[in-house]
């Protein structure tokens, strides 16, 4: 059984949770004016935010915000492993002139004379660190390095590309951020354990911002990696065909519809797009479920943007004929069933609802696109979420048609267990997140089928 601090941190969550909701669902239904119900965050329950650091810290991993659609105000948190560092040259000659620390923490080694390495630039001022002379040199403060021409002429065997992870925040589509502490601790777990770039997405959330928002901003975030990929293509070519320097190369501009758009240094110089996973909890997994859909229908048209693999941590699914755990489990931890269906009221717009909504229930037929067209496809389960039953039959659709859908199902556990551990600090989460990176390296691995590459 649970754990009495999760017992009486989910009875404290579902109060709050359930009477903000419930206050939110009649003001809107008694036609208030937002003015009149506080329409906007203050309706949910306060949540404390972690605020971006670019620095490597004790844990490894730098990070930063970005806003990447003004209209909307849809922004991202950029998570980058210390392993993204750039590496030891490809010349065999002049590895052992690089002053930077080996791939997996190492000792750093001898510095290197100035004439034999390649200056770096930050994308934050004028300069290199090495010319400065600042602390910034040893690897500790990363805010993205621009290569010069020559590394950039080499830069697969000069840096180490990784794979990006694109996930999506729990809190039923009426709660949660991209940024809060719980999200933040997760996602730097993620981003060690499979030493790849976390890009959580900060998408718009109900009531305010109803269905489809959500799932647009996470198809957004896809389109806009995969424009990051080729404005810094764009980028590289025009700076090698100018013949220009590092300064040429950072001062050039590359122009689409939208305007003067400028490349994101950490995705441009570190990232894979070609090894994209989409990762979502709770309501999240439906957004990560939809944004693989809609690039299965894409095809080649999110290119180089490839999805490899999707992973499903307890999903938000329900649907109008309940299955055992939703009768058995119904008054279960965190999100009951009771609470659940509030959130959908609030999510989906109210011509609409329907528990047999597309967005609601993965297996209602016509969803599109054919099943055996998903990508392979992880789902994470609890033991004590009343919401487990449906998540493992839309499993089990998928290994019919052939397609790598494993469930794992954590004994003991409840809704928000990994993605929570921050504040629960159950023994399952680690082990799950572990897991995860195991199965998602299957697919994110240069060298095939290994536990780390």
């Amino acid at each position: 059984m649970p754990s009495v601090s999760v017992k009486l941190y989910s009875v404290f969550f579902k109060l709050l949770l359930k009477h903000k909701l419930q206050s939110r669902l009649q003001a809107e239904e008694g036609g208030a004016s937002s003015d009149d119900n506080g329409f906007g965050v203050t309706s949910r329950p306060e949540e404390s935010t972690a605020p971006a650091n670019p620095s490597f810290g004790a844990d490894g991993v730098a990070t930063k915000d970005i806003h990447i659609d003004p209209l909307t105000s849809l922004a991202v948190r950029i998570f980058l492993p210390d392993p993204a560092l750039l590496r030891t040259v490809a010349s065999a000659r002049r590895t052992a002139d690089i002053d930077r620390r080996n791939s997996y923490g190492g000792a750093a080694v001898a510095a290197p004379s100035p004439d034999r390495i390649c200056r770096r630039r930050s994308f934050g001022g004028s300069g290199s660190a090495h010319d400065k002379g600042d602390a910034a040199s040893d690897g500790t403060n990363y805010r993205g390095y621009l290569p010069s021409v020559v590394d950039a002429r080499h830069r697969v065997g000069r840096s180490k590309r990784l794979p990006v992870i694109i996930q999506f925040h729990g809190g039923g589509f009426i709660a949660g951020s991209n940024t809060s502490n719980a999200n933040d601790f997760f996602c730097r777990r993620i981003a060690k354990l499979c030493d790849a770039i976390v890009i959580a997405v900060g998408y718009r959330l109900a009531p305010e911002s109803r269905y489809p928002a959500a799932f647009e901003d996470g198809l957004k975030v896809l389109h806009w990696l995969g424009k990051q990929a080729k404005l810094a293509e764009c980028r590289m070519s025009m700076g090698t065909a100018k013949g220009g320097g590092a300064g040429e190369l950072r001062k050039a501009q590359i122009v689409d519809t939208f305007g003067a758009s400028t490349v994101e240094p950490w995705l441009a110089y570190h990232a894979d797009p070609s090894r994209c996973v989409l990762l979502g909890a709770s309501c999240g997994a439906n957004i990560a479920d939809f944004v693989a859909r809609k690039a299965v229908d894409a095809g080649n048209l999110i290119e180089p943007v490839k999805v490899v693999a999707q992973v499903l941590v307890y999903p938000f699914f329900i649907g109008s004929t309940p299955t055992r755990s939703e009768i058995k489990l119904a008054n279960s931890y965190f999100y009951d069933k009771s609470l659940c269906v509030l959130a959908w009221k609030l999510f989906l717009p109210e011509n609409e609802f329907s528990l047999d909504h597309p967005a609601a229930n993965p297996l209602v037929p016509g969803r599109g696109p054919p099943l055996k067209l998903m990508p392979p496809t992880l789902t994470v389960v609890a033991e004590h979420d009343w919401m487990r039953d449906r998540a493992i039959a839309y499993s089990e659709e998928l290994r019919k048609v052939n397609v790598d859908a494993p469930v794992l199902e954590y004994k003991d556990a409840v809704h928000e267990f990994a993605t929570l551990d921050m504040l629960l600090k159950t023994p399952q989460a680690q082990a799950c997140s572990e897991d995860v990176a195991i199965w998602v390296k299957k697919y994110i691995s240069l060298r095939g089928h290994e536990f780390s590459y």
